[in-house]
């Protein structure tokens, strides 16, 4: 994307986070009913956690607060990647299944390290 940001909905890590989001809802669809409580709602928070956080970081007046924000964002996909890798070895989600939104989340991950580093002070 190029041209000016006007919102977070310009962020590409905030478009890409709101796809993982979805798409972890997509699995946790055919999680077994047991894990309701469990696992599929722990995914489920700490993937719309992320977009979440840097749209609250985003509405902040300042950058150290968004910083803050995109760092606990960080936090969450990192959850978000340790409940994806239990629900593999449990045998809720495939490995193929996992796979695919491990590669999202660590694409996220990268994403957000460097909006970091870009606001940091110089």
């Amino acid at each position: 994307m190029t041209g000016k940001i006007n919102s977070y909905k310009d962020l590409i890590v905030w478009q890409q986070a709101m796809d993982l989001a979805v798409s972890t809802y997509s699995l946790t669809k055919t999680c077994p009913k047991e894990e309701l409580y469990g696992l599929t709602s722990r995914i489920r928070r700490s993937a719309t956690s992320v977009p979440a956080n840097i749209a609250e970081g985003y509405g902040r007046d300042n950058r150290g607060s968004y910083q803050q924000f995109l760092r606990i964002a960080q936090g969450s996909l990192k959850e978000l990647e340790t409940h994806l890798q239990i629900a593999q070895r449990i045998g809720v989600a495939t490995h193929g299944q996992a796979e695919h939104l491990l590669l999202a989340a660590e694409a996220i991950g990268k994403m957000l390290r460097q909006l970091i580093l870009k606001l940091a002070p110089e």
